[in-house]
């Protein structure tokens, strides 16, 4: 039964048309109810990612039928249960994985894409999490099958992604090797645990991870940048190395050498998580209940917040993301 108090409209943010951070605008909606299998959060914080300027610029359209409000992660207080929702329970804190619906003051979610926030994390730092580990977790280690004693390259050691692969890796007993765009971060990479960072601006990163390797190369790639690094990430990958895209910010189009991919007996695999079913995402959040959420209580995991903004603040903190001087997540606070 929902409180008494859950007002009828809410704040949340919509994009007036595909553009730059001025088409950023804060609106009136009603207040969702929870459907079949739901909680209604009243949300803490929610997470920017690079999914939401794609969105904002026209480039990653929402699913048809879905809320138009962006915001693909969110933590928050249970103030409502729909028909069938589970064990939660009014007043639990969790964070959540969205498709949408994470940028307002309320969001209705199904339960099996929400977990409970971690044993000594905040109700605002856990909106940190879900859409940035479960990305991870599902392309670093069911797509890329990462094992311990492999290699793991990530482009972009300091975005979301970025640390949280590098802290994965290292825990589950991988080297990894991190690029970054400044020494600064390069630093941060180290401190997150990298093993080698690699400032792409100054060096060329496929021949210092094969000096780094003695030659050996790397077993799995996660990559942000695309067509730009194609050709080099097939040279520097093992015999059956895995290539795993999980962004194209550098374009999607590139020509390669399907012979060298052949004799190699490499993988090249990509996905995403917004358009997955709920019962694939449930999966996910189940293994990172499982294998990820000890390892957070057990403060082996930093979750780095670099900045937060008020929700009223939305084109600031797009502007900052766009400018990639940030390390670690972004959020807006309600």
């Amino acid at each position: 039964m929902a409180p008494a108090n859950i007002p009828d409209t809410m704040t949340a943010i919509e994009f007036q048309g595909a553009g730059g951070p001025e088409v950023i605008r804060a609106v009136r909606r009603p207040v969702p109810q929870p459907g079949k299998g739901e909680l209604l959060l009243k949300v803490a914080a929610a997470g920017l990612n690079r999914a939401d300027v794609m969105q904002r610029q026209g480039r990653y359209p929402m699913p048809p039928g879905v809320t138009d409000i962006p915001g693909l992660e969110a933590s928050g207080t249970v103030v409502a249960l729909g028909e069938g929702a589970g064990d939660f329970q009014a007043g639990d804190p969790v964070a959540a994985l969205l498709v949408g619906g994470g940028y307002a003051e309320y969001v209705a979610v199904p339960t099996p894409q929400c977990l409970p926030v971690p044993k000594g994390i905040d109700l605002v730092t856990a909106a940190t999490i879900m859409e940035t580990f479960c990305t991870v977790w599902t392309n670093v280690f069911e797509r890329g099958t990462l094992k311990a004693g492999e290699t793991l390259l990530v482009q972009g050691g300091t975005s979301g992604i970025g640390y949280t692969a590098i802290q994965l890796g290292k825990l589950f007993g991988a080297t990894v090797i991190a690029t970054a765009g400044s020494d600064a971060k390069c630093r941060a990479s180290e401190d997150f645990g990298a093993d080698l960072a690699i400032n792409y601006k100054t060096q060329d990163f496929a021949k210092a991870a094969m000096d780094f390797t003695q030659g050996a190369g790397v077993d799995v790639i996660l990559d942000l940048v695309g067509a730009p690094y194609l050709a080099r990430h097939i040279d520097i990958l093992k015999r059956e190395g895995r290539l795993v895209f999980v962004a194209m910010m550098g374009g999607s189009v590139a020509e390669i050498d399907f012979g060298l991919i052949q004799r190699k007996h490499l993988y090249v695999t990509g996905s995403t998580l917004r358009s997955r079913t709920i019962e694939q995402k449930a999966a996910i959040c189940a293994a990172l209940k499982t294998q990820v959420w000890p390892l957070i209580e057990a403060s082996k995991i930093k979750l780095h917040v670099h900045q937060t903004y008020p929700l009223a603040n939305t084109a600031q903190a797009h502007q900052l993301m766009e400018s990639s001087a940030h390390i670690g997540k972004i959020l807006l606070t309600m």
